[in-house]
């Protein structure tokens, strides 16, 4: 079982008026969908989501819901929150079948950026999540970069990043000319390297 439970109950009355009720008692509402079968509507606590979104995990590890006695493996779609209120609103959740793929993002993390600024070196992030597709086994946390191996100057595209086996990059995967930038190491300005770096790219 995940890490990740939320007790859920499904939601019998529907529309705006129902949900603005909802809120108001501390529930947040909330959709369940997808693997072929028909969506339903769900009620969960909005403390327990206010504390469980803290966690990067909430966003990329699969979540287990337990609605009725029944545990549903899920992943978190889409997050909905007030304006300016310290709330959330709304949650999206779409059902997990092992024998199919996800499709979502995870995020990236960029390790010993610290090394890689040594010298007025900058560091620009270009993405902070790659979109992937998986078997739900092969579903990574995050990918990590380790922006200390990247020449001053350089650019880390999609291409150059080992991702576990089984992931895909839904990018990559429309061919080349859509291997995005994910993070570049700049020198500092007006350096000999930086300006070695704007002749070669003009």
């Amino acid at each position: 079982m995940s890490q990740y439970v939320l007790n859920a109950e499904v939601r019998e009355t529907l529309g705006t008026g129902a949900s603005r009720r909802l809120r108001r008692a501390d529930k947040v509402p909330a959709i369940l969908y997808g693997a072929g079968k028909d969506a339903v509507s769900l009620t969960l606590d909005h403390n327990k989501v206010i504390q469980m979104q803290e966690d990067e995990g909430f966003y990329t590890h699969i979540l287990t819901l337990n609605i009725g006695g029944e545990s549903v493996e899920a992943i978190l779609k889409d997050i909905q929150r007030h304006p300016y209120k310290p709330k959330v609103t709304h949650l999206d959740f779409q059902r997990v079948d092992a024998s199919q793929k996800l499709h979502t993002k995870v995020p990236v993390h960029f390790l010993n950026e610290e090394a890689a600024t040594k010298g007025g070196n900058t560091v620009a992030h270009h993405v902070t999540e790659i979109e992937i597709t998986c078997l739900p086994a092969q579903l990574p946390e995050f990918v990590e970069v380790d922006v200390a191996a990247i020449e001053v100057g350089a650019t880390v595209h999609l291409s150059d990043i080992t991702l576990p086996a089984g992931v895909v990059s839904v990018e990559l995967a429309k061919g080349a000319d859509h291997d995005q930038a994910v993070v570049t190491v700049n020198a500092p300005k007006g350096s000999a390297a930086e300006e070695t770096a704007e002749e070669a790219a003009e």
